[in-house]
């Protein structure tokens, strides 16, 4: 062993440090071209069995050329004919336009009920964990035929003046309650029973003496909750209530049920005629795979942009 290298055993923190490269020769340089330790890339040795998996990908890309580009039956010519057809574009906007209309009015129910369930008050507590758990409990196609039969159950809607034999207003509910209403307010009601949990969820995911800090120097209770509990918390909630809101526009579908006319039902509405069903249907799956597309990578910028400052 020869001088230097005893040096170095001589400082224990200098061997504990060094890598198999820092043993080279002071004399000894980097050659042209060849990239320093600290620059490698450490690579997982491939496993046997990941030939396997690769088989499978082989025999899924084959799969897919055999049943979907070579297969005629699918009718491309004809998809793309009605992808851009003017009953389908109106369709689709009508989806656009229920799927906007029920996600505000039931993100604004959730918040409403998320507070219910965070108040100190019992019975706003136990109103907020009722509504909950019908909403959780009701299929939402049970909802939609619920709310367009109202009328059979109300017929009409008032609110009495009490001692006066006079009401504060008297409608028909029919005149309330038509196809594109009851769609929206029957959506509305389940986004707004499973938004609720995903707001207390995020809000309750904070640490609790951060809140009792902010009371303690004599911030109010807005101000901490929008100022320190709100910005910890969009965090939490954007992932789970992005995949609700995508639900919701894929949801619309349900409607077709109560005869509202939106995507789904627009294609069914042609392929009735001209009996093209795997086509139109082909088309509708296209427009919901690539508006989904927009909200998943809007909702993957939406997570960037509020994980800036946070170590993973």
């Amino acid at each position: 062993m020869d001088i230097e290298a005893r040096e170095d055993l001589q400082d224990p923190a200098a061997f504990l440090t060094e890598t198999p490269h820092s043993h080279r020769h002071k004399s000894d340089a980097y050659r042209p071209g060849e990239k320093p330790p600290a620059a490698l890339r450490i690579h997982a040795r491939p496993k046997n069995s990941d030939w396997f998996w690769y088989a499978m990908l082989f025999v899924v890309a084959v799969l897919f050329v055999e049943l979907v580009v070579d297969n005629q039956r699918w009718q491309w010519d004809i998809v793309a004919h009605y992808l851009f057809n003017k009953r389908v574009l109106k369709g689709l906007g009508n989806t656009l336009i229920l799927t906007v209309l029920s996600s505000a009015l039931g993100l604004c129910f959730g918040v409403v009920i998320a507070a219910c369930r965070m108040a100190d008050n019992a019975v706003l507590r136990t109103a907020g964990y009722v509504y909950i758990w019908i909403i959780r409990a009701t299929p939402p196609l049970a909802m939609l035929l619920f709310l367009f039969f109202l009328s059979a159950l109300i017929p009409r809607i008032y609110l009495p003046l009490p001692f006066l034999h006079a009401n504060l207003f008297d409608v028909d509910t029919n005149q309330i309650i038509s196809r594109f209403s009851a769609a929206v307010i029957g959506l509305a009601l389940y986004l707004g029973g499973y938004s609720a949990e995903i707001f207390r969820g995020g809000v309750s995911a904070v640490d609790r003496g951060q809140r009792e800090a902010c009371k303690a120097i004599g911030m109010s209770d807005f101000r901490t909750m929008w100022h320190v509990v709100m910005p910890q918390a969009v965090r939490i909630i954007i992932p789970p209530l992005a995949n609700e809101l995508i639900t919701m526009f894929k949801n619309t579908s349900l409607v077709t049920v109560i005869g509202y006319v939106e995507l789904l039902t627009t294609v069914q509405l042609i392929y009735a005629t001209n009996f093209e069903t795997i086509p139109l249907l082909t088309v509708a799956c296209i427009w919901y795979l690539a508006l989904t597309s927009l909200a998943m990578a809007a909702q993957s910028l939406l997570e960037r942009h509020f994980r800036k400052g946070v170590r993973a």
